[in-house]
């Protein structure tokens, strides 16, 4: 099976508003798919209608090679923390695990104290929950989307409101379980720049609409480092770093051309276009930061 989650043109309309329009997801097996989006982008819609939290309006989507309107025979395959996780404050994490635990018909023991422990939360006993840092109950948040060893994880905003301590923390949580467990993750964010340092792929929606779909490399090719050369001759300029050994190099138009190779080799660039007689406007080492990228993509601040 090549892809675990696809969506064929997903859409769900409230009233006159449509939160989610025609969006294709494509989900490998063992990938942590990065959703990325504004507040209101419609990432929760989606991963709600992933989860059997919503029906879509239209579009379809297949879920382990099987329609997803037989996603409740594959509820237990399916790990979801969307919005705030159903946590009863006055209890203890084992606890609010028993329950989980017992909701879902999986013997509770010996698989509390694992779960417990790969959220590094093994330790805290009888305390009570509502006495956890925010980063804690994400961690049980998560704990509580294991119960039942999924296969998938949906996570909606893990990180959000939490201090660098406790992205840290969950970051880690999610880095073990996908490289030790192979457990494949979509998660949603507005931090891109955080969700960067554990995503695989990436899926930018702004206003319900999937405007990109690309793997974790060509995000960093896109936002990395780079030659800008501007000349009267971006053509013949071509052949000449071609007779250099550059293949990563895109022509933007014209006169611009823009080389993702050999970048301490700008200078060295230069003259052999002059010795070739072809004229530089001018050449330039740039880097694009990933939320500068995304702002440039959907017009607006990343927080808003």
């Amino acid at each position: 099976m090549e892809y675990l989650l696809t969506t064929n043109h997903l859409s769900k309309q409230y009233g006159k508003q449509k939160a989610v329009d025609n969006v294709c997801l494509h989900v490998k097996k063992g990938e942590i798919y990065g959703l990325i989006g504004r507040n209101g982008a419609g990432k929760t819609t989606i991963l709600k209608m992933l989860s059997g939290l919503a029906a879509p309006t239209n579009g379809v989507f297949s879920l382990f090679g099987k329609d997803g309107k037989e996603s409740r025979e594959l509820r237990g395959r399916i790990g979801t923390l969307i919005e705030n996780p159903g946590i009863y404050a006055n209890m203890s994490a084992y606890e609010n695990l028993k329950i989980k635990c017992l909701a879902m018909g999986v013997p509770a023991k010996g698989t509390i104290e694992e779960v417990l422990k790969i959220v590094g939360l093994e330790k805290t006993g009888k305390k009570r929950v509502k006495n956890f840092s925010l980063g804690m109950k994400q961690r049980l948040g998560i704990a509580l989307a294991l119960i039942g060893n999924p296969d998938l994880v949906i996570l909606d905003e893990p990180i959000n409101g939490l201090d660098p301590q406790g992205i840290v923390e969950v970051r880690a949580v999610i880095e073990t379980l996908n490289k030790e467990q192979g457990i494949t993750f979509i998660i949603s964010s507005h931090i891109l720049e955080e969700l960067s340092k554990i995503a695989t792929k990436y899926g930018i929606i702004h206003n319900g609409v999937l405007l990109q779909e690309m793997t974790a490399e060509q995000l960093m090719e896109k936002c990395g480092e780079y030659i800008e050369l501007r000349t009267q001759d971006a053509k013949q300029a071509c052949t000449v770093i071609e007779s250099m050994g550059i293949t990563k190099y895109k022509v933007v138009d014209a006169e611009t051309i823009q080389i993702y190779e050999q970048l301490q080799e700008s200078g060295t660039i230069a003259l052999r276009l002059a010795e070739r007689g072809i004229a530089i406007k001018g050449i330039i080492v740039k880097n694009e930061a990933l939320e500068d990228y995304y702002l440039n993509l959907t017009g607006g601040a990343v927080n808003a």
